[in-house]
């Protein structure tokens, strides 16, 4: 009998997942603007997992998973911004973690076998964390390394539209409330240009965080997520919004290099 989850479930994890987020609604409208920004960022994860997921050969009951896993990876968002006002991890407190205690607070995954429930738990708790674990077992990591490619996604969706958008729309939280100032910090650009993921805590203006943003490259797991890059042009509209320089060019000639070397 398989201990994967069927189609039941993910409905009763959806239905949860409905109710809780609507909890969150009573607020002002700059409140409610960004708690939809992250129920449609949820809704738009779980159409990328399973994309990649069909792309990997996944059966329907591990898409049954993944689209668990994709469903609960932020959970924690929305608390975050209520109890803090901001979805700066580093500001507040790791949404990962926080999520992990809501859910178990609640009980969400109760219909679960435990191994099951184990590999959500894993896969939510790594999926911000800026590198996997080497001492979890092959399965988490697994599961972990999808969401990660689904969220990366989604996530570049949002920024990119945003910043092209411009200066009229401002939305600090998604700017993670930093300073919109010149130039770039050293650590971050010798990190890409070493091929390394950025560390947040050299992150300093916004220009430092879209330069993270397009170093996520360097902790893509799966083909079809590289072919998703490339074809919605991901690296273009990230180096679109930074300034015109040197310094730009050659940080996005080694992502570029990297890219295609890998896909």
């Amino acid at each position: 009998m398989d201990i994967l989850p069927d189609k039941i479930i993910v409905t009763e994890i959806k239905n949860w997942f409905t109710t809780f987020v609507g909890t969150f609604n009573h607020q002002g409208e700059e409140f409610r603007k960004n708690i939809e920004i992250k129920r449609e960022h949820t809704e738009r994860v779980t159409g990328e997992i399973i994309n990649i997921g069909k792309e990997l050969g996944l059966n329907e009951n591990e898409l049954n998973l993944a689209e668990i896993i994709a469903l609960l990876h932020d959970v924690g968002r929305f608390e975050q911004y209520k109890t803090y006002g901001t979805f700066s991890d580093q500001k507040s407190e790791n949404h990962a973690e926080l999520g992990l205690k809501i859910i178990k607070e609640q009980n969400t995954l109760h219909a679960l076998h435990p191994d099951i429930r184990d590999l959500v738990f894993c896969s939510v708790r790594y999926h911000n964390r800026p590198s996997l674990p080497a001492d979890e077992t092959e399965r988490c990591l697994y599961w972990s390394r999808l969401i990660r490619d689904a969220d990366k996604l989604d996530i570049w969706r949002v920024v990119t539209d945003y910043y092209h958008r411009g200066k009229a729309e401002r939305n600090v939280a998604l700017e993670l409330e930093l300073p919109d100032t010149p130039g770039f910090s050293e650590e971050v650009t010798a990190a890409l240009m070493n091929r390394q993921i950025v560390n947040m805590k050299h992150v300093r203006n916004i220009n430092d965080i879209k330069l993270l943003q397009a170093g996520w490259v360097y902790d893509i797991n799966y083909p079809p997520t590289f072919i998703q890059i490339k074809k919605r042009r991901y690296m273009d509209l990230l180096k679109e919004v930074l300034p015109d320089t040197d310094e730009t060019k050659n940080i996005f000639d080694v992502i570029d290099s990297f890219i295609q070397r890998i896909s």
